[in-house]
């Protein structure tokens, strides 16, 4: 399969808004494609911090993910590579696109000078919680959560 990435554009909304709601547990918050995903979009695109980025095949986009970078003081003031939203079309899931797009955010973080990957995954993701493992990364933190 040849794949690439790109940032993704705004004609791609509709299928990264469906790519990320493929599951029940991301479809109840993330709704149906709308406004507050294009506002979303516009912000993450407006961020110096953050990119979209999608993986495509035969002109198809099959991936998405979110990256952002966190500057910080702790670790000696080194900054931090946040990813999010990772999926792939269902269909395909089990063939290596994900590695490969992992491989692809760390490589972005590397270059952003990033000393550190990191990540969250809902409880509910027992299957998620086994590939992040596989790639060497450690369930070390306890996350917490407070809707605003």
């Amino acid at each position: 399969m040849d794949l690439t990435f790109r940032d993704a554009v705004r004609a791609d909304l509709r299928r990264v808004v469906e790519l990320i709601a493929d599951d029940a547990v991301a479809a109840r918050r993330t709704g149906t494609y709308g406004e507050p995903h294009v506002r979303g979009f516009e912000a993450i695109v407006a961020s110096p911090d953050n990119e979209l980025v999608v993986a495509e095949s035969d002109g198809e986009v099959i991936g998405v993910m979110q990256l952002t970078y966190i500057p910080g003081i702790s670790r000696n003031g080194a900054s931090r590579l946040l990813v999010e939203a990772v999926r792939v079309d269902s269909t395909l899931r089990g063939q290596g696109i994900g590695r490969l797009m992992m491989e692809h955010a760390h490589e972005r973080g590397r270059a952003r000078g990033c000393v550190l990957a990191q990540l969250t995954s809902d409880k509910q993701r027992p299957e998620a919680h086994r590939f992040y493992r596989s790639l060497g990364y450690e369930q070390s933190h306890e996350g917490f959560k407070l809707p605003l």
